[in-house]
């Protein structure tokens, strides 16, 4: 079978390997598209001989375990776990679910789709129609602000310095669309104004508790978009940090987090039982139409074409919003 495999930063090749052995309590899946994560975009550019990656797939269940139930041959399945740039990969049942017949393959890879169920949960709404603010409208982003208006919130608020990025928020339910220079004065809660903190309890002459937003999810995963996010927190209110911060330190003013009060979240998804629960509920969700996220891969590619595809994930030339490489 073919697999993509790094010769170095930024360069692939495409190398012969065995098909992968199961054992009688595993599934072996041929993949058909594996979906593109940004996450591994900085590893790409900065690769080893012999790295590979890939963990969003999508497959038809080619030979089932003796001790496997549920699954036949032929079988449209996804999950998370055995890999991704590749012809065949190996999973286990517990973490593999089924595609509704109604999803288009591209829309059932679930791995993203379970990252964002998890991090919604852990911002949901405290009563419906609540408004929070959303940094960063790329995939994730764009996932969450239709997340967020299933779950009932009513103002969703999303700021990109990107017009492309900006109009598809608006397109998944965003109500208000920002570039970071053209955000309203009172929607920041900074130094500029807070004006000088009352330390005395005596109170405070800006009104803290209604400048900026109560809930404030950032999926930028830059520095400066994290520290927007943090600017747009109220007092006592919670940043929810969905982006993944992989390409180096970053550097916050964690004494204006501090005063504020605010309630930081990590948003991300360790515990893999959880997460396949997480994934099967996704697509139930997308196949009932209740979380409108559909139709968003929108640049594919073939496997010879595996840096050209993550060059333009960075560029977002095209309006690129979510890539996926087809692997059969």
């Amino acid at each position: 079978m073919r697999q993509i495999v790094m010769t170095g930063p930024r360069k692939s090749r495409i190398i012969e390997v065995e098909i992968p052995k199961i054992t009688g309590d595993q599934l072996l899946v041929k993949v058909t598209w594996t979906g593109m994560c940004h996450s591994e975009w900085h590893p790409w550019a900065n690769a080893r001989p012999g790295d590979v990656f890939g963990h969003e797939t999508v497959g038809t269940v080619a030979d089932v375990g003796c001790n496997v139930s549920g699954f036949r041959i032929g079988d449209r399945v996804t999950g998370l776990g055995g890999g991704g740039y590749k012809e065949y990969i190996v999973m286990e049942p517990n973490k593999t679910c089924h595609v509704p017949d109604g999803l288009a393959d591209v829309d059932a890879i679930s791995e993203p789709l379970a990252c964002l169920l998890s991090a919604g949960q852990k911002m949901t709404p405290n009563l419906c129609g609540d408004s929070i603010a959303v940094v960063g409208a790329g995939y994730m982003g764009l996932g969450i602000v239709s997340l967020f208006r299933a779950m009932g919130y009513g103002r969703v608020i999303v700021v990109d310095p990107r017009e492309q990025a900006r109009e598809n928020a608006i397109r998944f339910g965003a109500t208000e669309t920002y570039a970071p220079d053209t955000l309203p004065k009172e929607y920041r809660l900074n130094w500029e104004t807070w004006g000088v903190p009352d330390l005395t309890r005596d109170g405070h002459k800006a009104d803290i508790f209604n400048l900026g937003f109560k809930d404030v999810m950032e999926f930028s995963g830059t520095e400066s978009g994290l520290q927007l996010a943090g600017e747009l927190v109220s007092a006592h209110g919670r940043l929810g940090i969905g982006g993944y911060h992989n390409d180096g330190e970053r550097t916050l003013d964690y004494k204006l987090w501090n005063i504020k009060a605010l309630s930081s979240i990590n948003c991300h998804e360790r515990r893999i039982e959880y997460e396949a629960t997480l994934c099967r509920r996704a697509l139930e969700l997308l196949d009932r139409d209740i979380w409108k996220f559909k139709g968003v891969t929108n640049h594919l590619y073939e496997m010879e074409e595996f840096d050209k595809a993550n060059e333009e994930m960075e560029t977002k030339i095209g309006n690129f919003i979510k890539g996926a490489v087809k692997c059969d």
